[in-house]
């Protein structure tokens, strides 16, 4: 991880082996322009001669006092602090003064969440040890971006963690690395799952030779304002079952265990932080394999709740896992539960790769979730649970099905969860942001962490009251 200091020396007259200076609508900040000045107006000839307009642009200047780097801000400063992290992260500057900002934080956060790079498993690796100064910077702002940060970097490298290396075991073992920062943490293994009478997660996980794990966290300060329990979906590694996966649509399988990822990741930074709200956590951790003992489409399973479900597709695994979850966070006393899924590819075909689909079963909670959200920086969309749709999951031979038609399929498996909970229920389906295929803003190819920082401002809203 970068690191970020405050800085109360002048942009104007501290030295540094380079300076950012920032463009803002064609026009350079106020320190920018004091610099320009008494540089005779170089920055802004070389702004203007060499045409860079888009947020992100930037012109590396060998100046008489030293290396400027002009950078073009967009209007959204998390999304510039990634990208100029990634600029720097190019060039060889050991230290970089930056000129101050409106709003230092978004800036701090996209600059730790640009930097990030996943390189356990690389050979050879080249450590550049930057260290950035921002000038006029608060340092519990700094602070505060760095434990977000460290909560949404562990979120991160579980995600990108190959499917061979993280089984659901070594998804519990870094869960209990959470004891460390004193959340509770307890594994229950396969036999304490079968005792409980989750039927449809056992399901779902007999056909790996990997033992199925359920995990429990409880983040309990003193004090507490109040309780938000938390459950993400914990595929490990989904096939498809026998409703097999063609090779292109199981290359970022690995992934599917996002939900319980960001789980984690904010149950991390929440102690980090010393957030004041209760926080009761839940992941059903297992795999989705093919073998003589793996579940079939016909089946019909007893969920803990006592409703029975027929499969009709062993790749709608994720619904069965949580439906379990949920039922068990109900009865551990939950009041409301925000559950995070990398759950369809409908959510990907309505709402694109950058967008999470959000459903709640109550309007006012759904609401604090979408602006927590849009407070913390992360992209979701609020969907309807139309109930008409429930007559897709009607079973001749069960309660319910575990999947209805092609059509509304989002919707449905939004449908089906909330079947297994009465308390208020909001469900995001983060299939299309918790895994980019392509390097962005704020990070790299590979696991986003989607999810953390949406909790984190959730969480900071409802101990408010």
């Amino acid at each position: 991880m970068i690191t970020l200091s405050a800085s109360q020396a002048s942009f104007l007259e501290a030295e540094a082996p380079l300076k950012v200076a920032f463009v803002h609508k064609g026009a350079l900040l106020p320190q920018g322009e004091a610099l320009d000045a008494r540089l005779g107006g170089l920055l802004r000839r070389s702004w203007k001669g060499a045409g860079l307009k888009e947020a992100g642009d930037h012109l590396l200047l060998a100046t008489p006092e030293g290396h400027v780097l002009l950078f073009a801000l967009g209007e959204d400063l998390r999304a510039a602090g990634g990208r100029l992290a990634q600029v720097l992260g190019r060039l060889s500057f050991p230290r970089v003064l930056v000129e101050e900002v409106a709003e230092t934080y978004p800036l701090a956060e996209g600059l730790y969440l640009g930097a990030y790079r996943y390189t356990r498993h690389k050979t050879e690796k080249e450590e550049k040890p930057l260290a950035l100064e921002l000038c006029g910077a608060e340092p519990e702002a700094l602070a505060r971006a760095r434990k977000v940060a460290e909560g949404v970097y562990f979120a991160r490298d579980l995600v990108n963690e190959p499917p061979n290396l993280l089984t659901p075991e070594a998804l519990a073992e870094a869960a209990l690395s959470l004891r460390a920062l004193g959340v509770e943490v307890e594994v229950l293994d396969e036999k304490a799952i079968r005792e409980l009478g989750m039927g449809a997660f056992l399901a779902v996980a007999q056909g790996s030779e990997n033992p199925p794990r359920f995990i429990c966290l409880r983040y309990r300060p003193e004090g507490a304002k109040g309780r938000l329990d938390l459950v993400g979906k914990g595929l490990t590694f989904d096939s498809g079952g026998y409703s097999l996966k063609p090779t292109e649509s199981m290359v970022t399988m690995k992934s599917d265990m996002a939900g319980a990822a960001a789980v984690l990741g904010a149950f991390k930074a929440a102690a980090l932080l010393g957030l004041p709200l209760e926080l009761w956590g839940y992941v059903a951790a297992c795999e989705n394999l093919i073998s003589g003992r793996a579940y079939r489409v016909g089946d019909v399973l007893k969920t803990l709740s006592g409703k029975t479900v027929e499969v009709m597709n062993t790749d709608a695994e994720g619904r069965l896992t949580l439906a379990d979850a949920l039922a068990y966070a109900e009865r551990q006393g939950a009041e409301r539960i925000l559950e995070l899924s990398t759950l369809t590819g409908a959510a990907v075909v309505a709402l694109g790769e950058e967008v999470a689909a959000l459903f709640a079963t109550e309007a006012d909670f759904g609401e604090k979730v979408r602006k927590a959200a849009e407070e913390a920086g992360e992209k979701v969309w609020p969907m309807p649970l139309e109930k008409a749709y429930r007559e897709k999951l009607k079973s001749p031979v069960a309660d319910l099905k575990n999947v209805g038609d092609r059509n509304g399929g989002a919707i449905t498996a939004a449908l089906f969860l909330a079947e297994f909970v009465k308390v208020p229920l909001v469900h995001l389906d983060i299939a299309g942001p918790a895994f980019a295929k392509k390097a962005h803003a704020l990070g790299p190819e590979g696991g986003t962490g989607f999810g953390v920082r949406t909790v984190l401002r959730l969480a900071e809203t409802l101990a408010q009251g």
